[in-house]
């Protein structure tokens, strides 16, 4: 399958619905699978036809210059076709497993699709865009295996990935400021200072949301108060992502953070952090 490796990650959202259901049934399993089969598949489908978009962009960019269409590879011809066919594919999965779902991934694929050749553009909407779709998958997750996802944690993920995509776009100014190269049309209408405003608005707004949703199930939140003991982990995924975020801001190398998805393959304690806080959450889940 033609995709970029860090997509994958991002469609293991699909999977929270039933990890928090702390169940062990192999349908619900089964269902979420197919749901990421299905997700991977119209992804795919959808970085194809945006980076045949921004072939000429990624050209000029250190990184992007060696996506399989950038690079030529594969022509753009090519990659509209294979597109096509992998998200026909995604499409007949989804509906098959559920009807649900397949309304969900097409409402997925049509905003991605607005995004690629138009909504990219726009300043703050191209946030949303990004949120909405993180929205979807973990939606998609508990449609796909018919687990209840409380809404406090919906918008917990949404004010993640809000959060997540004004890093990656802080990262890109700062590239972009240190290669004097502009490889997106929408930096120009950012500055560092704005991003620091935004940073600080998503910061509060997210760890609010998440405490909200670890009280328990008297707020319609998760299954156990005990949940209340992640959010100093949390608090600690924050701080330490904003640490790297200040001191990339100050140096001339690449800033990593413009793939927010590869942090915790390369900070040793974003990754002590994100295994403590997966480890409680599943003592929470399993024996409380």
């Amino acid at each position: 399958m033609a995709c970029r490796p860090n997509q994958w990650s991002k469609n293991l959202i699909v999977f929270l619905a039933p990890l928090f259901s702390f169940s062990f049934e192999s349908q619900i399993w089964i269902a979420a699978i197919k749901s990421f089969i299905a997700f991977c598949m119209v992804s795919s489908s959808i970085y194809l036809v945006n980076d045949s978009i921004d072939k000429k962009n990624d050209k000029k960019h250190p990184k992007k210059k060696n996506r399989i269409i950038a690079s030529g590879k594969i022509s753009i011809g090519d990659a509209i076709t294979l597109s096509l066919a992998l998200s026909i594919i995604s499409f007949l999965i989804s509906f098959y497993l559920n009807i649900y779902l397949g309304f969900i991934i097409l409402l997925y694929y049509i905003i991605q699709i607005s995004y690629c050749f138009y909504l990219k553009n726009i300043p703050i909407i191209e946030f949303f865009c990004i949120a909405i779709g993180f929205i979807i998958r973990s939606i998609a997750g508990g449609v796909a295996s018919t687990t209840i996802i409380s809404y406090w944690f919906i918008l917990s993920i949404a004010l993640l990935s809000l959060y997540l995509a004004i890093e990656k776009r802080k990262a890109e100014i700062i590239n972009t400021r240190n290669s004097k190269l502009i490889t997106r049309k929408v930096l120009k209408s950012y500055s560092l200072s704005i991003m620091n405003k935004f940073e600080t608005i998503f910061t509060s707004c997210l760890v609010m949301t998440y405490s909200l949703w670890s009280y328990g199930p008297m707020i319609g939140g998760s299954k156990s108060q005990w949940m209340m003991i992640t959010i100093p982990l949390v608090l600690l995924g924050i701080l330490r992502y904003q640490m790297l975020s200040d001191n990339l801001s100050n140096s001339k190398d690449y800033n990593f953070l413009e793939n927010p998805e590869k942090v915790i393959f390369i900070d040793k304690p974003i990754q002590i952090i994100v295994l403590s806080w997966l480890f409680s959450t599943m003592f929470i889940g399993f024996f409380t």
